[in-house]
């Protein structure tokens, strides 16, 4: 048998899912793309080369969540069976996730009903999670609270793991699998849906400035996780000459003396400051008002010293 998918989302997972779809002789009747930025966007450019109909959409729905009526028309034209949201990130109305004899499923990266919301990367490196997964679930009108249909976990957190090489060395390809896995499942009328426990339930917000301020007063194991998690969005920051300075590809160090936020070393691996409990942390790139650059040139650049303190945000 095959299914009549409509794909949302974006690459990898969503690329990637793309594949392995086509390889299973589902008929793909749309690929629902971001718009193209200074690039070709790579979804929508593999689904043309496939010969596949694609759109390339920024919103599905109003601000009230009504749907925009020319997306809900050019949806309903095609008759999907089954929407597959791999790695969506804008919101789709209840008449187009709602529309297919089967519903739709969709992609998240945590273990739910932990880590609920936008950023649950994010938090789970800010907090400390030492082991992750991926969630296949059917949207429902809650956030991230719909029945899962496949998870899986076993995924290390690594100490030097960054938002962006947790989702795209290890949670990105595993969630691509699910999804396929999950496809399967409904094509054979095999999937099971377990309910998510809400005794069990957690949920993080979005992750901004507020979150991803830095304080060098805090355990050096946090201050560690707070760069990792916010790397590569939306940065974590401290205040420097008016202005403000956002901290990248931070490894933990070698044991050091020096006050926190003291800078007790400046090479070509980067810039190396004291953190708390005479640990350390060697951060590999700032970002400033000029744009993002390895540490050790910004400090050549703007004057920084060994020995000078970067304050706290």
């Amino acid at each position: 048998m095959s299914l009549r998918i409509a794909l949302f989302g974006q690459a990898p997972v969503a690329l990637d899912c793309l594949e392995r779809l086509v390889a299973d002789g589902h008929q793909i009747v749309a690929v629902f793309a971001p718009p193209d930025a200074s690039r070709p966007d790579p979804l929508a450019q593999r689904a043309k080369q496939l010969g596949l109909p694609v759109e390339q959409r920024r919103f599905f729905q109003k601000r009230d969540g009504t749907p925009i009526a020319s997306a809900l028309e050019s949806y309903r034209q095609l008759r999907a069976d089954l929407n597959v949201l791999a790695s969506l990130t804008v919101f789709l109305p209840s008449e187009i996730t709602d529309g297919p004899k089967h519903g739709s499923i969709c992609f998240h990266p945590s273990l739910l009903p932990r880590y609920r919301g936008g950023n649950a990367l994010q938090w789970q490196i800010m907090q400390g999670e030492r082991e992750t997964g991926v969630s296949i679930f059917v949207p429902d009108r809650g956030v991230d609270t719909g029945p899962i249909v496949v998870q899986r976990g076993g995924v290390h957190i690594s100490p030097e793991d960054t938002t962006a090489t947790l989702f795209f060395g290890k949670l990105a390809p595993l969630g691509a699998e699910a999804l396929v896995e999950a496809v399967r499942a409904i094509d054979k009328g095999e999937a099971q849906l377990r309910i998510q426990d809400e005794s069990l339930a957690t949920f993080q917000g979005l992750v901004g400035d507020a979150e991803a301020r830095l304080d060098w007063s805090r355990p050096a194991h946090e201050v560690d996780a707070l760069i990792r998690g916010c790397d590569p969005q939306p940065g974590a920051w401290l205040r420097w000459n008016d202005g403000i300075l956002r901290l990248f590809g931070a490894v933990r160090a070698e044991v050091a003396s020096g006050m926190p936020g003291q800078i007790i070393a400046i090479d070509e691996t980067g810039v190396r400051i004291a953190l708390a409990g005479g640990a350390s942390i060697r951060v590999a790139k700032i970002r400033a008002e000029g744009g993002k650059e390895a540490a050790q040139d910004f400090a050549r650049r703007a004057g920084l010293k060994v020995g000078d303190v970067l304050e706290s945000a």
